[in-house]
């Protein structure tokens, strides 16, 4: 989503707002924030781990966010400000650097479809070329970018926002708060068929799919309704681009799944969990909260909560690690067994 700005603000300024203490130059002026290696003597950058403390040495940034563990680093920024999490104040200075946006106006566009029996709060926003069905209902604050498909009887929630190209099949309830960016589809059906002599029987989906409050749902993320009962994404969750869960599955609160991961259908999955990228995970298991299951793990069995889990079949980490690593001795090891093969041959 495009934000307007930068602003400028004194580097003495920056520091009052996050609540650090300012080393340095207080009249340093900046007006953009950076990564350290890309960082300009008009930016702020920040340093929070000591794996990128090197970097701070060839930084061009007007002004670095630093730990107090790390407070000393050598570098040459003009200013520093040291504050216990840099991460957390960088999202303090975000918006007083930059202008997040808001909805463009208040209403529905002239090209928008709405049916008659659709009811959009005064405030709410409907871009131009969407279409919202009846019995429809638009909450407050609600933003429907263009483009976007709001099918018969769904609700979105009060603040909610819909990016672009963004549909919601019927059935589906979007809570308060909740982002959903472009060319995502909440609500389609499952992959659920009956096999037989005279082909593959379409299993009918008559459930709903609910979307928690607070929610962020990357590009083309998809999200299907359940077969009978419900899907439902817990309140909290952030998912990045290309996720896909399925039919039925139950998903906890404060969840984040990056991208490229994928759920099969009727899987529980606790509260605070984390799904890296690629991973797969197996219908009809349980993952406890808390449980953390790294890049490309595919899960096919239950993971208890708290566990760090990885591999293919995913096992607990420290096991799968110790896998790869004996996988890896392999070809050496091959060559020792053929090396004393052919030795025993030739003697």
């Amino acid at each position: 989503m495009s934000v307007k700005g930068p602003s400028a603000l004194r580097i003495a300024d920056v520091a009052a707002a996050v609540g650090g203490s300012l080393v340095g130059d207080p009249e340093t002026v900046v007006s953009g924030i950076a990564p350290l290696d890309r960082a300009g003597p008009g930016d702020v950058t920040f340093l929070a781990s000591a794996r990128y403390a090197s970097m701070l040495a060839s930084s061009n940034a007007g002004a670095v966010l630093v730990s107090p563990q790390l407070a000393d680093t050598p570098g040459t920024c003009r200013s520093r400000i040291v504050v216990d999490k840099p991460h957390e104040a960088m999202l303090t200075l975000l918006p007083l650097l930059y202008t997040m946006p808001d909805r463009p106006f208040a209403g529905v566009h002239p090209s928008a479809v709405v049916a008659s029996t659709a009811v959009i709060a005064p405030d709410a926003c409907v871009e131009a070329f969407s279409v919202v069905g009846a019995g429809a209902r638009i909450a407050a604050g609600a933003w429907i970018g263009p483009f976007s498909h709001v099918s018969d009887g769904v609700a979105v929630g009060p603040g909610s926002r819909l990016v672009s190209h963004v549909t919601l099949y019927e059935g589906t309830r979007i809570g308060a708060r909740t982002t959903l960016h472009a060319g995502t589809r909440i609500g389609s059906d499952g992959f659920g068929y009956v096999s037989g002599k005279d082909g593959h029987r379409k299993v009918p989906h008559v459930g709903r799919c609910e979307i928690g409050d607070d929610v962020e749902m990357g590009a083309n993320c998809t999200i299907d309704r359940g077969s009978l009962d419900a899907t439902e994404i817990g309140d909290g969750c952030k998912f990045d681009n290309m996720v896909h869960v399925g039919h039925n599955c139950r998903v906890g609160r404060l969840c984040l799944f990056t991208a490229g991961t994928m759920v099969a259908g009727s899987t529980n999955i606790g509260d605070g969990v984390v799904l890296a990228g690629q991973v797969g995970v197996a219908g009809h298991v349980n993952i406890g909260s808390g449980a953390i299951l790294t890049a490309r793990a595919g899960v096919i069995s239950d993971v208890p909560a708290g566990e760090t889990w990885g591999g293919f079949p995913a096992r607990p980490h420290k096991l799968a690690m110790r896998g790869y690593g004996a996988l890896a001795k392999l070809p050496d090891f091959m060559k020792r067994v053929e090396q004393f093969m052919k030795d025993r041959r030739d003697s």
